[in-house]
């Protein structure tokens, strides 16, 4: 008798319902390698997920599951609060040497609990004490976390509902094309700074993300980025980027701000720092900045040794050199061809995003969950994204092999043929 029933009714009887994608895949996963999950059934699916980008560079990579196993039987440290360790040295070193040298950054690297959310609340807390004041702009469609501090941050209302109380802090501007093509909302920023009465009170940070995964892959232009850069630097306000889904080279390098001509004061990330889907969390921060006293912003889980280990492998692997970055603008093009096949069957349908960051808007929550679900079906792992759930959002994993990710957007694409087929015949 087949163990499945059994085995998917424990978690409907018994975790939380503030579970959320295993209602979207309904199964129960048993292995997983590279860009492929296996289920207790014995099929493989294609993962377009890649846990929602904390798998950059796939499922168990051999190169940092091997170091993880030569220093766990080695009795290495496991856990070490944020004491010195071999392995936390390691880190940073290769941090330093392959990713913020090169790129002249000097942000110390804070280490703190091991949640995106916990970054940025770090964060926000950094910019409140450096700079005496209270207010924090972020923007329409930002996604920050669930913690009360980045939960005000955060536009989705769906998740500010789960607050149960008030949420303050942060004024809201909207992001880069919030008021279509014809409008710069720096231009508002702007008009706002400058008049006393505008009521925005003197910000300590601006709050953003060049990518918006959750708000629906909205990218912003690199000049708008820029200009908002400038507005932060010429007022005293400490600019800080929310690399957590949109880094570790997701849009296409290490940063998801590379080679636009500024640096922020504040780096967020979380996710695939670890390389290999372990906990990890940490800010970068200038020295001028690094104003948190001893264990004043601390976590028990900070000094997650075993992370340590394999986000070393994952720097020195991929990013010592430019190789990783051509291999990811080779399959972003890929991708990015595939998403026009479905955008050329839904009218007003328009691709998304950046890198290997995409999806496609088909204009409908309903429509881009029954693409998702049928694709499920097919044997694809994907997702949707934007405050309606309207965009079909691919996170594949960066190292995906191009005739896998070429296998996964045939499905997708065969997903969509299938339900705009459904709905057609329904309305005749």
């Amino acid at each position: 008798m087949s163990t499945k029933p059994s085995n998917i009714s424990v978690f409907k009887r018994r975790e939380s319902e503030a579970r959320s994608y295993c209602r979207g895949f309904d199964t129960v996963f048993t292995s997983a390698r590279g860009s492929e999950m296996t289920d207790a059934s014995g099929r493989s699916y294609v993962d377009f997920l890649a846990g929602c980008s904390s798998l950059n560079y796939g499922h168990n990579d051999p190169d940092m599951k091997a170091a993880l196993i030569d220093h766990l039987q080695a009795d290495g440290v496991a856990h070490g609060l944020d004491m010195h360790t071999d392995a936390k040295a390691a880190f940073l070193d290769a941090f330093c040497t392959n990713i913020l040298a090169p790129r002249g950054m000097d942000h110390k690297v804070m280490f703190t609990g091991p949640t995106g959310a916990n970054a940025v609340e770090a964060a926000m807390k950094i910019a409140r004490k450096a700079t005496g004041r209270t207010n924090i702009v972020a923007f329409t469609n930002g996604f920050h976390g669930v913690t009360q501090g980045a939960l005000a941050a955060t536009g989705n209302g769906y998740h500010r509902g789960g607050a149960g109380t008030t949420l303050h802090g942060v004024t809201r501007m909207p992001f880069d094309g919030y008021m279509g093509d014809a409008f710069d909302t720096a231009d508002l920023l702007e008009a706002m700074l400058e008049d006393n009465s505008s009521g925005l009170d003197m910000p300590a940070a601006i709050l953003l993300e060049t990518v918006q995964g959750e708000g629906g892959l909205n990218a912003a232009r690199p000049e708008w980025l820029r200009r908002v850069a400038e507005l932060a630097r010429s007022n005293g306000i400490l600019l800080i980027v929310d690399d957590i889904q949109a880094g570790c080279g997701r849009t296409g390098s290490f940063f998801s701000f590379d080679g636009m001509e500024f640096t922020p004061d504040i780096v967020t990330m979380a996710k695939s720092i670890s390389g290999f889907g372990l906990p990890m969390g940490l800010v970068l921060v200038r020295p001028e900045h690094d104003v948190m006293g001893p264990a004043e912003h601390n976590g028990t889980f900070r000094g997650n040794t075993h992370a340590f280990v394999t986000a070393r492998v994952a720097i020195e692997k991929f990013w010592s050199d430019e190789t990783f970055r051509a291999d990811i603008d080779r399959r972003a093009a890929i991708v990015a061809d595939g998403l026009e096949i479905i955008a050329g069957m839904i009218p007003g349908a328009r691709l998304k995003g950046r890198g290997m960051m995409r999806g496609v808007d088909v204009g409908s929550g309903m429509l881009a969950g029954d693409i998702c679900a049928r694709a499920f079906q097919k044997g694809l792992i994907v997702e949707t994204s934007g405050p309606n759930d309207e965009v079909v959002k691919i996170l594949a994993p960066l190292t995906t092999p191009d005739a896998t990710l070429r296998k996964g957007l045939n499905i997708l694409v065969d997903a969509a043929r299938d339900v705009i087929g459904q709905q057609s015949i329904a309305a005749e």
